[in-house]
């Protein structure tokens, strides 16, 4: 079960105080009855990167790219609010780690001699199988 007051840890270097973390918990509306009026489970979860003191320079800028200033995730999978407010920390954990990824620059490359050799001599036997197939008329006809 997830402590509004416990510490977030999104990677190993990261770390999300729970000050920094804003909790607000709504009716989830839609069905169920007297315990959908009368309970508060839907979760709202919103840490504003962009001032906060946890990620470094270069992580705040990645999160900022990806995420925007403000990171604000919404829970009403269950009835419960308690796991609501897990899944609410699990989906800004995994959001805030896929912005850490730093995606791998592709490097263009050019075919080797021999791969092309070989594609244009595949395509001229295709040429050829496809030649041997058409209807060849007769000139009496």
């Amino acid at each position: 079960m997830a402590d509004v007051s416990e510490d977030l840890v999104v990677a190993r270097r990261l770390t999300i105080p729970a000050s920094e973390l804003q909790w607000r918990f709504t009716g989830s509306g839609g069905p169920g009855g007297q315990h959908a009026n009368t309970s508060n489970t839907k979760v709202t979860l919103t840490w504003n990167a962009e001032q906060s003191d946890a990620p470094t320079e270069y992580h705040r800028r990645l999160i900022l790219e990806a995420l925007g200033p403000v990171v604000r995730v919404v829970a009403v999978d269950e009835r419960s609010q308690t796991r609501n407010r897990d899944i609410a920390l699990e989906r800004l954990r995994d959001r805030v780690r896929a912005a850490l990824v730093v995606p791998v620059r592709r490097r263009p490359t050019v075919p080797t001699r021999s791969s092309v050799r070989r594609r244009l001599t595949d395509k001229r036997l295709q040429s050829e199988r496809k030649t041997l197939r058409r209807h060849v008329q007769d000139p009496e006809e």
